[in-house]
């Protein structure tokens, strides 16, 4: 592969527009913009989870996520492109019932606390949450793949998951919401 960026500033952003991986210009303000800019501050979020000390499992893991975040990005930087498959749901969801197996059932909200490593989780997973709404936003103006949808929310609950078992491996454990605490 030859060299992809040659010079990091171009100037055609200027006028508040971007290029797709189509070549098209879009505003960037736009829904699909906004979709994928969220899947790389996902993906982002991950690279601060992985800066931390991890079960080398879970880093591993992590790492993957992170190249299919990359993949997504792309599939819905450039419309009529499929990067993610029917396998990568199918795989999240054995991951979230591999690491989901040794927990205890949650009878109770948990904060989004639980150690360093599982609150970096919590925040990754809120914002692979945000990329979701905004790909469903995108959807409703043009065409998604439901197999992105689909990614992005087996997604969360798996780093839901991930944090819960971070938090138990730090030896924090997880933070309880107390929801009959008093207001004096």
């Amino acid at each position: 592969m030859g060299n992809r960026l040659t010079r990091i500033y171009t100037r055609t952003g200027d006028d508040g527009s971007t290029g797709l991986g189509d070549g098209s210009r879009v505003g960037k303000d736009d829904a699909r913009v906004a979709a994928f800019g969220t899947v790389d501050e996902a993906n982002s979020a991950l690279g601060v989870l992985l800066a931390v000390p991890l079960p080398a499992d879970v880093q591993a893991l992590l790492t993957t996520l992170q190249h299919q975040l990359f993949d997504l990005g792309g599939e819905l930087c450039i419309p009529g492109h499929a990067a993610i498959s029917d396998g990568d749901v199918a795989t999240l969801e054995r991951q979230l019932d591999h690491f989901n197996a040794d927990l205890p059932v949650l009878k109770e909200f948990i904060l989004p606390a639980g150690g360093e490593a599982a609150a970096r989780c919590h925040l990754a997973r809120t914002i692979v949450r945000r990329a979701e709404r905004e790909a469903v936003a995108l959807s409703r103006v043009d065409a998604v793949r439901p197999q992105a949808l689909q990614y992005l929310n087996r997604l969360s609950d798996l780093l839901f998951v991930l944090a819960r078992v971070l938090a138990r491996a730090d030896g924090q454990g997880e933070v309880l919401w107390q929801h009959s605490r008093r207001h004096d």
